[in-house]
């Protein structure tokens, strides 16, 4: 019997230290920062979140959720000869050690049919899914600020 245990053990031992090893999650290797969401007005029905997404390795955020919304999507907002133009996004390539800013007039998330208004000091949980280059996806729970528009505009 203790033949047994012991031969148990070793096998654990050595599956542990020569086995694969599970990857590491996608959304361990990315931290975010200074996140916040426009604040609305009753019967609006969109509003912007922004905020800054730092990864160590390359990455892409393939997708945002929040209960605030019935959707979210990841957008791009460009201008086009004097025309401002926005577009969803399938995914937000997050390159080794670079920042990437969503902020107004760039890239963002689109809360689409949100919930409720959305007052300023409020705050607002987003679910970031996020893809190491191995196609890996995990998930990062973010708490976001709910701000006034600066100078009363509502570019998202």
């Amino acid at each position: 019997m203790q033949i047994s245990r012991h031969w148990v053990v070793c096998a654990v031992a050595i599956a542990f230290l020569i086995g694969p090893r599970a990857p590491a999650l996608a959304a361990d290797a990315v931290s975010v920062s200074k996140p916040w969401v426009r604040a609305t007005v009753a019967g609006q029905s969109v509003a912007g979140a922004y905020m800054d997404i730092t990864a160590k390795a390359n990455a892409a955020l393939v997708g945002v959720a929040s209960p605030v919304a019935a959707k979210a999507e990841l957008h791009t907002m460009t201008m086009d000869g004097g025309v401002m133009k926005m577009r969803p996004l399938a995914k937000l390539d997050l390159p080794a050690g670079k920042t990437v800013n969503l902020k107004p007039g760039g890239f963002h998330v689109m809360l689409i049919d949100i919930r409720r208004e959305l007052k300023a000091g409020e705050r607002v949980p987003l679910t970031l899914t996020v893809q190491d280059s191995h196609g890996v996806r995990s998930t990062l729970k973010v708490d976001a600020e709910v701000r006034a528009a600066a100078g009363g505009g509502q570019m998202h």
